[in-house]
Protein backbone atom coordinates (compact mmCIF):
# COMPACT_ATOMS: atom_id res chain seq x y z
CA UNK A 1 0.00 0.00 0.00
CA UNK A 2 1.46 3.39 -0.95
CA UNK A 3 2.09 5.90 1.83
CA UNK A 4 -0.37 8.79 2.15
CA UNK A 5 0.87 11.75 0.15
CA UNK A 6 1.81 14.94 1.93
CA UNK A 7 0.26 18.12 0.58
CA UNK A 8 -0.15 21.72 1.72
CA UNK A 9 -2.82 24.32 1.06
CA UNK A 10 -3.34 27.87 2.21
CA UNK A 11 -6.49 28.86 4.07
CA UNK A 12 -7.67 32.47 3.98
CA UNK A 13 -4.10 33.83 3.87
CA UNK A 14 -3.83 32.95 7.57
CA UNK A 15 -2.88 29.30 7.86
CA UNK A 16 -1.22 26.46 5.98
CA UNK A 17 -2.98 23.11 6.22
CA UNK A 18 -0.66 20.09 5.99
CA UNK A 19 -2.44 16.92 4.90
CA UNK A 20 -1.34 13.28 4.81
CA UNK A 21 -3.75 11.46 2.54
CA UNK A 22 -7.18 12.62 3.68
CA UNK A 23 -6.14 13.65 7.22
CA UNK A 24 -5.15 17.22 8.13
CA UNK A 25 -2.18 16.46 10.38
CA UNK A 26 -1.21 20.07 11.15
CA UNK A 27 -2.44 23.63 10.82
CA UNK A 28 0.34 26.20 10.78
CA UNK A 29 -1.36 29.45 11.73
CA UNK A 30 1.07 32.11 10.55
CA UNK A 31 -1.22 35.12 11.03
CA UNK A 32 -2.83 34.51 14.43
CA UNK A 33 -5.82 36.40 15.77
CA UNK A 34 -4.74 36.87 19.39
CA UNK A 35 -4.72 39.74 21.89
CA UNK A 36 -1.48 41.46 22.86
CA UNK A 37 -1.66 39.77 26.27
CA UNK A 38 -0.89 36.47 24.54
CA UNK A 39 2.18 37.81 22.68
CA UNK A 40 0.82 36.88 19.21
CA UNK A 41 3.02 34.54 17.20
CA UNK A 42 2.67 31.72 14.65
CA UNK A 43 1.79 28.29 16.01
CA UNK A 44 0.96 24.73 14.99
CA UNK A 45 -2.53 23.62 16.07
CA UNK A 46 -4.34 21.37 15.69
CA UNK A 47 -1.68 18.68 15.39
CA UNK A 48 -3.01 15.21 14.68
CA UNK A 49 -1.72 11.69 14.25
CA UNK A 50 -2.19 9.89 10.94
CA UNK A 51 -5.53 8.52 12.22
CA UNK A 52 -6.69 12.03 13.10
CA UNK A 53 -6.24 11.73 16.88
CA UNK A 54 -5.55 15.07 18.61
CA UNK A 55 -1.99 15.73 19.79
CA UNK A 56 -2.12 19.39 20.85
CA UNK A 57 -4.28 21.90 22.71
CA UNK A 58 -5.23 25.54 22.03
CA UNK A 59 -5.67 28.39 24.55
CA UNK A 60 -6.21 26.22 27.67
CA UNK A 61 -7.95 28.04 30.52
CA UNK A 62 -4.85 28.01 32.74
CA UNK A 63 -2.53 29.58 30.15
CA UNK A 64 -4.36 31.19 27.23
CA UNK A 65 -1.04 31.88 25.48
CA UNK A 66 -0.27 28.15 25.13
CA UNK A 67 -1.07 27.19 21.55
CA UNK A 68 -0.08 23.76 20.31
CA UNK A 69 3.56 23.89 19.24
CA UNK A 70 5.21 27.29 18.91
CA UNK A 71 8.50 29.14 18.97
CA UNK A 72 8.59 31.58 21.86
CA UNK A 73 10.68 33.11 24.66
CA UNK A 74 9.55 34.38 28.06
CA UNK A 75 12.65 36.36 29.05
CA UNK A 76 14.49 38.21 26.29
CA UNK A 77 16.30 41.34 27.48
CA UNK A 78 13.26 42.38 29.51
CA UNK A 79 10.73 41.55 26.80
CA UNK A 80 8.19 38.73 27.01
CA UNK A 81 7.52 36.94 23.71
CA UNK A 82 5.77 34.11 25.58
CA UNK A 83 2.58 35.77 26.73
CA UNK A 84 0.95 36.38 30.08
CA UNK A 85 2.67 37.82 33.16
CA UNK A 86 6.45 37.97 33.61
CA UNK A 87 8.29 36.39 36.53
CA UNK A 88 10.60 38.27 38.91
CA UNK A 89 11.89 37.30 42.33
CA UNK A 90 10.57 40.52 43.83
CA UNK A 91 7.02 40.38 42.46
CA UNK A 92 6.52 36.74 41.39
CA UNK A 93 4.37 36.71 38.21
CA UNK A 94 3.01 40.13 37.33
CA UNK A 95 1.78 41.91 34.23
CA UNK A 96 4.13 44.31 32.49
CA UNK A 97 4.06 46.42 29.38
CA UNK A 98 6.63 44.14 27.76
CA UNK A 99 4.66 41.73 25.58
CA UNK A 100 6.15 41.47 22.10
CA UNK A 101 4.96 39.98 18.80
CA UNK A 102 6.55 37.52 16.39
CA UNK A 103 5.26 38.53 12.97
CA UNK A 104 5.25 36.49 9.78
CA UNK A 105 6.74 38.59 6.97
CA UNK A 106 6.76 36.31 3.93
CA UNK A 107 7.13 32.73 2.82
CA UNK A 108 10.30 32.03 0.88
CA UNK A 109 9.27 28.46 0.04
CA UNK A 110 6.10 26.42 0.34
CA UNK A 111 6.49 23.24 -1.63
CA UNK A 112 5.36 19.61 -1.61
CA UNK A 113 6.48 16.54 -3.52
CA UNK A 114 4.20 13.96 -1.93
CA UNK A 115 6.84 12.70 0.48
CA UNK A 116 7.52 15.98 2.23
CA UNK A 117 6.25 19.49 2.66
CA UNK A 118 8.75 22.32 3.06
CA UNK A 119 7.72 25.62 4.64
CA UNK A 120 10.34 28.38 4.82
CA UNK A 121 9.56 31.91 5.95
CA UNK A 122 10.92 35.19 7.24
CA UNK A 123 9.66 36.62 10.52
CA UNK A 124 10.31 39.65 12.71
CA UNK A 125 10.37 39.81 16.50
CA UNK A 126 8.90 43.17 17.52
CA UNK A 127 9.14 44.49 21.09
CA UNK A 128 6.20 45.92 23.04
CA UNK A 129 7.51 49.37 22.08
CA UNK A 130 7.43 48.51 18.37
CA UNK A 131 11.18 47.99 17.94
CA UNK A 132 12.50 45.37 15.52
CA UNK A 133 14.82 43.18 17.60
CA UNK A 134 15.21 39.90 15.68
CA UNK A 135 15.01 38.83 12.06
CA UNK A 136 14.17 35.13 11.92
CA UNK A 137 14.59 32.66 9.05
CA UNK A 138 12.45 29.62 9.90
CA UNK A 139 12.19 26.31 8.08
CA UNK A 140 9.73 23.53 8.82
CA UNK A 141 9.90 20.16 7.09
CA UNK A 142 6.99 17.72 7.39
CA UNK A 143 8.18 14.24 6.42
CA UNK A 144 8.58 10.51 7.14
CA UNK A 145 4.91 9.58 6.87
CA UNK A 146 4.72 5.85 7.68
CA UNK A 147 1.21 4.42 7.67
CA UNK A 148 2.29 0.97 8.83
CA UNK A 149 4.00 2.37 11.92
CA UNK A 150 1.51 5.20 12.28
CA UNK A 151 3.89 8.14 12.47
CA UNK A 152 5.10 11.33 10.85
CA UNK A 153 7.85 13.81 11.69
CA UNK A 154 8.46 17.55 11.80
CA UNK A 155 11.87 19.19 11.54
CA UNK A 156 12.08 22.73 12.87
CA UNK A 157 15.16 24.85 12.20
CA UNK A 158 15.57 28.56 12.78
CA UNK A 159 18.14 31.33 12.54
CA UNK A 160 17.55 34.22 14.93
CA UNK A 161 19.63 37.24 13.93
CA UNK A 162 20.03 40.08 16.41
CA UNK A 163 19.24 43.39 14.70
CA UNK A 164 18.52 45.39 17.86
CA UNK A 165 21.79 47.30 17.86
CA UNK A 166 22.79 45.89 21.27
CA UNK A 167 23.41 42.48 22.82
CA UNK A 168 20.29 40.38 23.45
CA UNK A 169 20.04 38.15 26.52
CA UNK A 170 17.90 35.01 26.09
CA UNK A 171 16.82 33.57 29.44
CA UNK A 172 13.94 31.87 31.23
CA UNK A 173 12.04 32.18 34.52
CA UNK A 174 14.77 29.99 36.04
CA UNK A 175 17.55 32.37 34.99
CA UNK A 176 15.47 35.05 36.73
CA UNK A 177 15.08 33.18 39.99
CA UNK A 178 12.29 30.58 39.66
CA UNK A 179 13.72 27.05 40.09
CA UNK A 180 12.86 24.38 37.52
CA UNK A 181 10.97 26.75 35.22
CA UNK A 182 13.43 26.92 32.34
CA UNK A 183 10.90 27.00 29.54
CA UNK A 184 12.13 28.71 26.39
CA UNK A 185 12.24 28.08 22.66
CA UNK A 186 10.14 25.49 20.81
CA UNK A 187 7.31 24.52 23.17
CA UNK A 188 4.62 21.79 22.87
CA UNK A 189 1.48 21.71 25.00
CA UNK A 190 -0.29 18.37 24.91
CA UNK A 191 -4.00 17.58 25.06
CA UNK A 192 -5.69 17.60 28.46
CA UNK A 193 -5.98 13.82 28.24
CA UNK A 194 -2.17 13.51 28.24
CA UNK A 195 -2.05 14.92 31.80
CA UNK A 196 -0.38 12.30 33.98
CA UNK A 197 1.24 10.69 30.93
CA UNK A 198 4.48 8.73 30.97
CA UNK A 199 7.82 10.48 30.37
CA UNK A 200 10.46 8.28 28.73
CA UNK A 201 13.93 9.52 27.77
CA UNK A 202 17.10 8.21 26.21
CA UNK A 203 19.53 5.99 28.04
CA UNK A 204 17.09 4.49 30.52
CA UNK A 205 16.06 7.88 31.85
CA UNK A 206 12.52 9.09 32.40
CA UNK A 207 9.94 10.51 34.76
CA UNK A 208 9.55 13.99 36.17
CA UNK A 209 13.21 14.05 37.19
CA UNK A 210 13.97 14.81 33.52
CA UNK A 211 13.14 18.45 34.26
CA UNK A 212 16.35 20.38 33.66
CA UNK A 213 18.31 17.35 32.46
CA UNK A 214 20.04 16.66 29.16
CA UNK A 215 19.15 13.76 26.86
CA UNK A 216 19.23 13.29 23.07
CA UNK A 217 15.48 12.63 23.03
CA UNK A 218 12.44 12.57 25.28
CA UNK A 219 8.89 11.31 24.78
CA UNK A 220 5.46 11.77 26.33
CA UNK A 221 3.07 8.82 26.16
CA UNK A 222 -0.59 9.55 26.84
CA UNK A 223 -4.18 8.44 26.33
CA UNK A 224 -6.95 10.02 24.30
CA UNK A 225 -10.35 11.21 25.44
CA UNK A 226 -13.43 10.30 23.36
CA UNK A 227 -11.57 7.76 21.20
CA UNK A 228 -9.86 4.54 22.26
CA UNK A 229 -6.13 4.19 22.67
CA UNK A 230 -3.42 6.77 22.97
CA UNK A 231 -0.39 8.29 21.31
CA UNK A 232 3.22 9.31 21.73
CA UNK A 233 5.08 12.53 21.04
CA UNK A 234 8.83 12.01 20.64
CA UNK A 235 10.98 15.15 20.79
CA UNK A 236 14.61 15.19 19.64
CA UNK A 237 16.70 17.86 21.37
CA UNK A 238 18.79 18.57 18.27
CA UNK A 239 21.33 21.37 18.21
CA UNK A 240 21.98 24.93 19.36
CA UNK A 241 24.77 27.19 18.14
CA UNK A 242 25.04 28.71 21.63
CA UNK A 243 27.59 27.38 24.15
CA UNK A 244 24.72 26.73 26.59
CA UNK A 245 23.46 23.10 26.55
CA UNK A 246 19.88 22.22 25.60
CA UNK A 247 18.00 20.91 28.64
CA UNK A 248 14.49 19.55 28.87
CA UNK A 249 11.54 21.45 30.24
CA UNK A 250 8.95 18.72 30.70
CA UNK A 251 5.84 18.22 32.83
CA UNK A 252 3.14 15.57 33.13
CA UNK A 253 1.28 17.42 35.90
CA UNK A 254 -0.75 19.65 36.01
CA UNK A 255 -0.57 19.38 32.23
CA UNK A 256 1.64 17.80 29.58
CA UNK A 257 4.39 19.95 28.05
CA UNK A 258 7.73 19.38 26.33
CA UNK A 259 10.35 21.95 25.34
CA UNK A 260 14.00 21.43 24.42
CA UNK A 261 15.04 24.58 26.25
CA UNK A 262 18.10 26.40 24.84
CA UNK A 263 18.41 28.61 27.96
CA UNK A 264 16.98 26.52 30.80
CA UNK A 265 19.23 27.82 33.60
CA UNK A 266 21.91 29.74 31.72
CA UNK A 267 21.40 32.88 29.66
CA UNK A 268 22.48 33.14 26.03
CA UNK A 269 24.16 36.46 25.18
CA UNK A 270 23.74 37.18 21.47
CA UNK A 271 25.81 40.11 20.20
CA UNK A 272 24.36 42.58 17.73
CA UNK A 273 24.51 41.09 14.24
CA UNK A 274 25.11 37.54 15.48
CA UNK A 275 22.79 34.59 14.87
CA UNK A 276 21.41 31.90 17.16
CA UNK A 277 20.78 28.68 15.22
CA UNK A 278 18.45 25.98 16.56
CA UNK A 279 17.34 22.62 15.16
CA UNK A 280 14.75 20.29 16.72
CA UNK A 281 12.62 17.34 15.58
CA UNK A 282 9.23 16.07 16.77
CA UNK A 283 7.76 12.69 15.83
CA UNK A 284 4.01 12.15 16.25
CA UNK A 285 3.08 8.49 16.76
CA UNK A 286 -0.37 6.93 16.57
CA UNK A 287 -0.01 4.57 19.54
CA UNK A 288 1.41 4.30 23.04
CA UNK A 289 5.06 3.31 22.64
CA UNK A 290 7.13 1.43 25.20
CA UNK A 291 10.77 2.14 26.04
CA UNK A 292 12.19 -0.50 23.70
CA UNK A 293 10.42 0.98 20.68
CA UNK A 294 11.30 4.53 21.67
CA UNK A 295 14.97 3.66 22.00
CA UNK A 296 14.85 2.43 18.39
CA UNK A 297 12.91 5.46 17.17
CA UNK A 298 15.20 7.79 19.08
CA UNK A 299 18.19 6.35 17.24
CA UNK A 300 16.37 6.38 13.88
CA UNK A 301 15.27 10.02 14.15
CA UNK A 302 18.42 11.38 15.81
CA UNK A 303 19.70 14.76 14.63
Amino acid sequence: MPEPKLTARDEDDKALIITAGDVDIAHYVYRPDAPDAEAPKPYLHPIRSLSGAPLSVYRPHDHRWHKGLQMTWAHLSGQNFWGGPTFSVERNYHWQDNLGHINHTAFTDVSADGQRVTVAEDLRWISAQGEHWITEERRQLFHSVDAERGLWALDFTTELRNVRGATLHFGSPTTHGRPMAGYAGFFWRGPRSFTGGTIIAAGGQGGEEMMGRQAPWLAMVGRHDEIDGGGTVLAVAGHSSAPVPIKWFVRREAFAVISPSPSFDEEIALADGDTLDLAHRYVFIDRMCDRAELEELGAEFAL
